[in-house]
């Protein structure tokens, strides 16, 4: 199984580390896969090939707890920091982690609490409306309202003018009269 960890060079207490894709049983100082980059805890400088590291993540590769904390500063990897050593925290941090743990926990114990009431109103509203609906419906009449009617007064209509009829002359009757009128005159002569 391949892992992404620190490889320790440098001078006597002036470390430098690099990063380095490895078997995880050869040793660190040894022959390695890929080198990703470079860290110096003293400026906390780091040269990284992020691009690359995605990669061997994506191929399977697990990062030490050191480089995973490293690769979470630099926003190769979404995910919360873990701790790295491997001693028990002290005191107040073991209390602090308690305190944390049980906020927490009473946290998500009052979230499902509320979920199940949500849930218990919502199927009991939804057995009143389906109660509701099979309920025999009673039809209710509306009830009118009668008014007194007001007597209409009828008016007269107004006398019409009468006009004499004008005879509608057509196209036949034109032509009818004007035969007429020539036999006439064709007579008289």
């Amino acid at each position: 199984m391949l892992t992404i960890r620190f490889s320790r060079k440098g001078k006597k207490k002036a470390p430098l580390y690099s990063i380095i894709v490895v078997e995880k049983a050869k040793d660190p100082w040894g022959d390695y896969t890929d080198k990703l980059g470079t860290y110096n805890p003293q400026t906390k400088a780091v040269v990284l090939d992020a691009e690359k590291a995605k990669d061997w993540i994506a191929k399977g590769a697990q990062p030490s707890e050191t480089v995973h904390n490293l690769f979470v500063t630099q926003g190769i990897i979404k995910a919360e920091k873990v701790r790295a050593s491997k001693s028990k925290p002290g005191k107040k941090k073991r209390l602090q982690i308690e305190s944390d743990k049980k906020a927490k926990d009473a946290e998500e114990a009052s979230k499902a609490k509320a979920e199940i009431e949500a849930k218990a109103t919502a199927e009991k509203e939804a057995e009143e409306a389906k109660v509701a609906a099979e309920a025999p419906k009673v039809e209710e009449t509306p009830v009118v309202e009668e008014k007194p009617v007001e007597e209409v007064k009828e008016e007269a209509p107004a006398p019409a003018e009468v006009k004499a009829e004008e005879p509608v002359a057509t196209a036949d009757a034109e032509a009818i009269a004007v035969k007429e009128e020539v036999k006439e005159e064709t007579k008289t002569e």
